[in-house]
């Protein structure tokens, strides 16, 4: 299975996970919207859209990237095998970026593919509680990692290979599925 990588607001550098992800997986794909430090929600759901190339893909989305890839799954149930959706931001919530206003209008609703959302129990940007009924309304499973910050490059996990192995435990389960 192949990766599109979905980062937040201003992209994910060098030293963040899912740059390092990317950089071991010949097939990861990374959206290309026209801006990363003023995220417009229709021009990132039209980046997930060109990025995304087959369906044996999963979506990997960190923080604004979450509610980017949970509006494209809303418009395109099934078109990709799952999403992984790591350390979704709190739309409401006060660190919710300025910059990104559109991006409130994302109401979550059922994805239509299997997910997984990851959260930190101390995200400073998502309460454990939101991101959990984030999950619940996205119809998507719950893994919470302790205490890992926003779980971006900040929160210094490298390659992140704990969180490597919950996405390898993922597709293997979405690789037995028919669709």
């Amino acid at each position: 299975m192949s990766l599109t990588i979905v980062p937040g607001i201003n992209d994910s550098n060098e030293k963040h996970w899912q740059s390092r992800w990317q950089a071991t997986q010949t097939d990861a794909v990374r959206i290309r919207p026209a801006s990363w430090d003023e995220p417009d929600l229709e021009n990132w759901i039209a980046a997930v859209d060109a990025a995304v190339t087959t369906p044996d893909t999963i979506l990997v989305a960190h923080s604004l990237g979450c509610l980017a890839a949970a509006a494209w799954l809303a418009q395109n149930p099934g078109r990709v095998r799952g999403a992984l959706l790591v350390a979704p931001p709190d739309r409401f919530g006060a660190g919710f970026p300025q910059a990104a206003p559109s991006f409130r209008s994302a109401e979550p609703v059922l994805l239509g593919v299997p997910a997984l959302v990851i959260a930190s129990a101390d995200d400073p940007y998502c309460a454990l509680g939101t991101a959990r009924n984030l999950a619940a309304a996205w119809g998507a499973g719950f893994v919470e990692v302790g205490n890992a910050g926003h779980l971006n490059a900040a929160s210094k996990l490298g390659a992140r290979p704990a969180g490597r192995a919950i996405l390898d435990e993922f597709a293997h389960s979405l690789a037995g599925m028919v669709r």
